[in-house]
This record gives structure tokens, C-alpha cells and sequence, in this order.
């Protein structure tokens, strides 16, 4: 994979390639959203996160086809992510979701699909999961994973279907670190991407011991946020359409935290840290 240079990357435990940091497209729509995305191309970004529910597939694939056109980066470098929605966990109707998914991008594949929250009451997550798994198979798309299960949700998959997902998308961020789920990621190779990474900024990139590594390294908060997450094993994929703010949340791999300020930073997690309480044990989204 040709990455920006000093963009390390996590591997899978199938082979999965991924850099560090990715792109959220989510609000990134049409002609605007499209010129974000190929911007941070140019930046160096090579995964873009989308989903069904987004509603800018067609938006991601139409930004992809033009990075590839204007020599920015080969398809073979770029990972396009999409979700599977809830209300389409039935295994028939999930299969057709991914060749709408990609009917919309426009591409042959799409890189990674995932399944976008367990549903746990409605209880198809299992037969999604399946559904993947053929789709897999069928050459739709070449890696599959989740959004937002839990260690009891994952085990489920590997006992009832005998597949790990490759990645495990899930809420990261210092008010809540998600230690328990990171570690189970790491040590069965499942890559661990943090939505919302910054908490959505607010109070937490004023937290002193954000400031203070900041002003330490010469880094902006947001920086340090973003090195903890990678120095940690995880993968966050800020959401931007500023091209300044994609270079500043790309450029974070000069620097490195030290142990103790790794500690500090993860030291303000809540038990109540979730920005709106979506507990996927619980939690359902269609």
C-alpha cells in the first residue's frame, strides 16, 4: 500500500492492510463532499469511511474514481468502507444492500464492508454476519467487520459462524478508552477503528492533560488525542472537510506520547463516558 510518508499501518489477523488513521466522510455529500475527499487524497489518506445510512456512497465512489483518474493514488491503495444498516440484517436483503452499496460507488468492490450496529433485540446480526461472509465469497468485497459489538457479540460470530470480523469499528475516545474491547481486538487481530476519536471536540481537548503533552511536544490537543489512539492500538478516522485540519489530523506520527502520559490521558474515561449512552448490548439502529 503506497501511504504517505511516516503513515504506519495495522494488520488484520486475515491479511487486512490498514494506515493508522482514516477519513469519516459521514456529512461529506455530493459536489463539496466529493472535493473534500479527493483533497484528502492529496493529503494522504488512503481509507474513507462510508455507510448505507449515510446516503454519499455515490459521493465516495465518485471520488474515488477521480483520485484514481488524476494519478493521486492507485485503486489498489485506496480502502472504501461501507456499512450494512439494521433494518437490512434479514441474509437476502443484506446480500442486495452490498450490491446496491456498490451499484451506488460505482466500483467493482468495495474494500471493507461492515455491519453497522448488532441490533441485539431484533437478534439477525448472526445471519448479516452469513450474509457478509458470501458476499466475501462472491468477490463483492474483499474484507469484512462490525461497528459497535461488544466481546459478547464477537464470540457469538466466531462460534456460530467460525469468522472473526477483521475490524471492529467502535466509540473511542478519552472519556470513554474502551480498554476491555481494545485489548480482546489486539489479541485476536481484529483492528479497532474509533469513531468520533475527538468526542465531537467540546471540553475534552481543553482537559490539562491534553494541553499539557500538547505544549510538550509542540503539538496541537487534537493531535495528541489522535497519537493517543494510534500509540494505543487503535484507529481513528476523524471526520473533516477542511484541507488544513486533514493535514494537521493526518500529521501526528513525529511524535511519540510517553508511557506516563498515555496513562494520564485514558485516566478520564467515565463509566458514563458514551456521548449519547449507545450501549450496542442494548442499543438498537436501523
Amino acid at each position: 500500500m503506497n501511504l504517505a510518508p511516516n503513515t504506519p499501518t495495522f494488520t488484520s489477523h486475515s491479511g487486512l492492510t490498514m494506515p493508522q488513521i482514516g477519513l469519516g466522510t459521514y456529512k461529506l455529500n455530493g459536489r463539496e463532499g466529493v472535493a473534500s475527499m479527493v483533497q484528502a487524497a492529496k493529503v494522504g489518506y488512503r481509507e474513507f469511511d462510508s455507510a448505507f445510512n449515510y446516503e454519499n456512497e455515490g459521493a465516495v465512489g465518485r471520488a474515488v474514481r477521480q483520485i484514481v483518474d488524476e494519478g493521486i493514488a492507485k485503486r489498489s491503495d485506496i480502502i472504501v468502507a461501507s456499512k450494512l444498516p439494521g433494518r437490512r440484517h434479514e441474509h437476502d436483503q443484506a446480500l442486495y444492500t452490498v450490491e446496491e452499496s456498490l451499484y451506488r460507488m460505482g466500483l467493482e468492490h468495495i474494500d471493507l464492508y461492515l455491519i453497522h450496529w448488532p441490533n441485539p433485540v431484533a437478534d439477525k446480526y448472526v445471519g448479516a454476519w452469513r450474509a457478509l461472509i458470501q458476499a466475501k465469497e462472491n468477490g463483492l468485497i474483499k474484507h469484512i467487520g462490525v461497528c459497535n459489538f461488544a466481546v459478547e457479540h464477537l464470540e457469538r460470530l466466531r462460534t456460530e459462524t467460525g469468522v472473526l470480523p477483521e475490524v471492529n469499528q467502535i466509540e473511542l475516545h478519552p472519556y470513554f478508552p474502551q480498554e476491555e474491547l481494545l485489548a480482546y481486538g489486539t489479541d485476536k487481530g481484529i483492528i479497532t477503528q474509533a469513531w468520533s476519536p475527538l468526542a465531537r471536540m467540546g471540553a475534552m481537548v481543553s482537559e490539562p492533560v491534553i494541553t499539557e503533552a500538547a505544549a510538550a511536544h509542540g503539538v496541537t490537543p487534537v493531535q495528541v488525542v489522535l497519537r493517543w489512539h494510534t500509540q494505543r492500538g487503535a484507529m481513528p478516522i476523524p471526520k473533516s472537510s477542511s484541507a488544513q485540519r486533514q493535514r494537521e489530523n493526518l500529521d501526528v506520527f513525529g511524535f511519540s506520547l510517553s508511557d506516563e502520559e498515555i496513562s494520564a490521558i485514558t485516566g478520564l474515561g467515565r463509566v458514563d463516558g458514551r456521548m449519547k449512552g449507545q450501549d450496542p448490548t442494548v442499543y438498537e439502529e436501523f
